[in-house]
């Protein structure tokens, strides 16, 4: 059985019809990329599979089933203990998705706190260590940085230290390379690939940048006009491709 099932999903907000019958799963520790144009719906896919959609957004049929619960049926408090724990996601701008008025040690320290039930003291020891893990220099010190003081590289470190700080079992990353060069893009994709190898995590990772698909994904999925137009692996989808 997948991890995730994701069948027949249809999210509209207002008028506008964004998905249009999207299926696909993800086993667990595998990895699935999502590619397609701008506003083709990818984004779109993330925020539903969190909860997450935007006011006057929802999901007008089929389901989102995780690990055999339809999360399309949970009530708003029942996603406290999914978002963030089992299910987690690195948005596509870290400095608009960090609070600028937390340091970055805090940010991480919460995620321990909320979902883990440790004191402030552990949780900011474990804080520094995952600063450590994801690479960011002198991890005490950056601890104690707020997001306007640390680089876009770093950044985005950090908000992949918060989305792994609970172990989730999916990871959703949105454009995790965007406005990054060439250099830090491959080091941020060695970085979720390393995490998700020791935590044993699923990973969707969702790009416009064919080329960071295939370098990390086992499996892609094409989107076209909010509809999956193909799938499979990942070899085979780009040397034979059966979409123009």
């Amino acid at each position: 059985m997948s991890l995730l099932e994701v069948r027949g999903l249809n999210v509209e907000i207002g008028d506008a019809h964004i998905l249009r019958g999207v299926s696909f799963s993800v086993d667990a520790g595998e990895t699935l990329g999502i590619v397609g144009e701008s506003g083709c719906g990818k984004s779109m896919t993330g925020l539903a599979l969190m909860g997450m959609l935007p006011v006057g957004g929802a999901v007008s049929s089929g389901s989102i089933e995780f690990d055999g619960r339809d999360l399309t049926k949970i009530r708003p408090r029942e996603w406290l203990d999914v978002r963030g724990q089992d299910i987690s996601m690195v948005m596509q701008d870290p400095f608009t998705s960090l609070n600028p008025m937390m340091r970055v040690g805090e940010q991480i320290a919460e995620v321990y706190r909320l979902h883990q039930g440790l004191g402030r003291k552990e949780a900011s020891a474990l804080a520094v260590q995952m600063l450590d893990k994801v690479g960011v220099p002198a991890p005490a010190d950056s601890a104690r940085k707020f997001p306007h003081q640390m680089s876009g590289g770093q950044r985005q470190r950090v908000v992949i230290a918060i989305a792994f700080a609970s172990k989730p079992r999916l990871l959703i990353a949105d454009e995790p390379t965007t406005a990054l060069d060439v250099t830090l893009q491959a080091q941020i994709l060695h970085l979720i690939r390393d995490l998700q190898t020791e935590v044993g995590t699923a990973v969707i990772v969702i790009s416009h940048d064919i080329g960071v698909i295939g370098a990390i994904s086992g499996r892609i999925a094409v989107y076209y006009a909010g509809r999956v137009v193909e799938i499979g692996p990942s070899a085979t989808v780009l040397q034979s491709p059966s979409h123009p």
